[in-house]
C-alpha cells in the first residue's frame, strides 16, 4: 500500500507519495509538487534533498555507519584491498578471485600514459597545483580515448573505469614529480596497486623506493576508506555533470575540482597546519577551545554534514596511524597533540551536546605525513581513493533511463520587472 503526505498549502490539502529505502529511510516524493501548488521547497545546501535512488553506500550519520553495497566498512577495511573494493563499488559485487585478477591484468595494461599527454606536463609551471594538473590531465584522457567518450556497453565502460583507476596513479605522481623537478618514473605492472603509485613517488633512476608492508598498508586503508561516501559534495558533482550525458572522463575531472576545497578533500591539510600552529607555539590547546566555542575559528577535522555520532573511518584511521608509526619506529609529535586535542575536545560539554567528534579528516592527514606524502598532494591521495565511488556513481545514473539532467531550482530575490532606460536618459552616478 503507497503511503501518502499530506501537505496544506492556503487550505488546499496536496496528496505526495511516500517511499522507503531498503534501511527504512523514508521520502517525499515532491516531483510534482510544482506542477499541483505552483510550490517548490527551499533547502540551501540540499541537507534534506535526496536527488536520487542509489544502491552503491548506505551512511546513517546517528549511528556511525558506513556501507558499500551492504557490506559494513570495518569489515573490507579489515580484510578487503583497494582493488577488490572497486570493483565492489563500480561492477556491485565482491569478486571472485579469477575476476580481480583479470582485472588487476587490466589496470596493469592500462597505466601507461600516451607519450602526446606525457609532454602535457611540460606545459604546466613547477609550482603549479597538483589538484589542477589531475583535473586537467584527467579531462584530457578523452582526447587521447575518443571511444570511450559515449560508452555504448558495459565492456566499454569497464575499460574507461580501468582507464582512470589505473592512469589516475601515474598522473597524480607526475604531478609531484613536475612540482620537485624530478624525472618522471614509469610504472612498474609487477607491483601491486599502492607499490606502484609509491615506486612513481619517491624512486629515483637506478635506485628505487621499496616501501614497507606497514606504509603498503597504511595507504591501501588510506584508499578504501576514501572510496565512496555516498552523495557528498564531488560525488554530487560528478553525478550533475553526467547528468547532461558529458563524458566518464569530463565529470570526474569536475568530480576532483569539487573536491578541491578546504572544505571538502582540503580538510585534512587544514588539520595538520592547525597542528602545526600549536606545536610551533602560536596557539594553545586550551586557546584553540575557546576560539572555537567562541566562534572564532574552525576546529578542523571535528564534526561532519552527516556523522552526528563517531565517524566509523575516523576510528579504523586513528588504530591505523598508531600501529604505522610504532612499526616504523617513528614518533610524531602532531599525533600526540592531535591526540590532546580530541581528548580535551571530548570532555568538554560543548562538544559533547553539538556531537561533534573527530572525523575521518582528523586522522587521514597524519598518515598520510608519516608516508612521506606533502601537505598539497593530500587531496589528490583523497581524490585518487575516491576515483572508484564516482566511477560508480556516474554509471549508475548513465544506466538509469529516466534519467533527467539536473536542474536544481531558486527563489528569486531581484528586482521585479522594470523598464529598460535609454542611455541619455538615465541619471549620472556619482563616483
Amino acid at each position: 500500500m503507497t503511503k501518502i503526505a499530506y501537505l496544506t498549502i492556503d487550505g488546499t490539502v496536496y496528496e505526495l507519495p511516500m517511499f522507503e529505502g531498503s534501511e527504512g529511510e523514508r521520502a517525499i516524493d515532491i516531483t510534482q509538487l510544482r506542477s499541483l501548488s505552483g510550490c517548490i521547497t527551499y533547502d540551501p545546501g540540499f541537507a534534506n534533498t535526496g536527488s536520487c535512488r542509489s544502491a552503491i553506500t548506505f551512511v546513517d550519520g546517528e549511528k556511525g555507519i558506513l556501507r558499500y553495497r551492504g557490506y559494513p566498512i570495518e569489515q573490507i577495511a579489515a580484510q578487503g584491498s583497494f582493488i577488490e573494493t572497486a570493483m565492489l563499488l563500480i561492477f556491485g559485487h565482491l569478486p571472485s578471485k579469477e575476476e580481480r585478477s583479470c582485472f588487476r591484468e587490466l589496470l596493469g595494461g592500462q597505466e601507461l600514459l600516451h607519450e602526446g599527454l606525457r609532454h602535457h606536463f611540460e606545459g604546466f609551471p613547477s609550482k603549479g597545483d597538483p589538484m589542477a594538473i589531475l583535473s586537467a590531465v584527467i579531462n584530457s584522457l578523452g582526447c587521447y580515448h575518443p571511444e570511450l567518450v559515449d560508452i555504448e556497453n558495459e565492456e566499454e565502460f569497464t575499460m574507461a573505469a580501468a582507464k582512470i583507476i589505473s592512469k589516475v596513479r601515474t598522473i597524480a605522481a607526475w604531478a609531484y614529480r613536475k612540482s620537485k623537478g624530478l624525472p618522471f618514473m614509469y610504472p612498474n605492472p609487477a607491483l601491486s596497486y599502492c607499490r606502484n603509485f609509491l615506486h612513481m613517488m619517491f624512486s629515483i633512476p637506478n635506485r628505487f623506493h621499496e616501501p614497507s608492508q606497514e606504509a603498503v598498508r597504511a595507504l591501501t586503508l588510506f584508499f578504501i576508506l576514501h572510496a565512496d561516501h555516498e552523495q557528498n559534495c564531488s560525488c554530487s558533482t560528478v553525478r550533475m555533470v553526467g547528468s547532461t550525458q558529458a563524458s566518464l572522463f569530463a565529470s570526474v575531472s569536475a568530480g576532483i575540482c569539487a573536491l578541491w576545497g578546504r572544505l571538502h578533500g582540503g580538510a585534512n591539510a587544514g588539520v595538520i597546519r592547525m597542528l602545526h600552529r600549536i606545536r610551533d607555539g602560536q596557539m594553545s590547546i586550551p586557546t584553540v577551545i575557546e576560539k572555537v566555542k567562541n566562534r572564532e575559528m574552525r576546529l578542523m577535522g571535528f564534526g561532519h554534514r552527516i556523522y552526528k555520532n563517531y565517524d566509523p573511518r575516523a576510528k579504523i584511521l586513528k588504530q591505523a596511524a598508531h600501529e604505522l608509526l610504532e612499526k616504523m619506529g617513528r614518533h610524531d609529535e602532531l599525533l600526540d597533540i592531535a591526540l590532546n586535542l580530541a581528548a580535551a575536545a571530548m570532555a568538554d560539554d560543548y562538544f559533547a551536546e553539538r556531537k561533534l567528534y573527530p572525523n575521518v579528516d582528523f586522522y587521514s592527514g597524519l598518515i598520510l605525513r608519516a608516508l612521506n606524502i606533502p601537505v598539497n598532494m593530500f587531496p589528490v591521495m583523497f581524490a585518487i581513493g575516491r576515483m572508484p565511488g564516482w566511477i560508480a556513481h556516474w554509471y549508475e545514473d548513465h544506466q538509469n533511463p529516466t534519467l533527467r539532467i539536473h536542474r536544481p531550482r531558486q527563489i528569486y530575490i531581484g528586482e521585479p520587472k522594470r523598464d529598460y532606460i535609454p542611455m541619455e536618459e538615465r541619471g549620472i552616478i556619482d563616483g
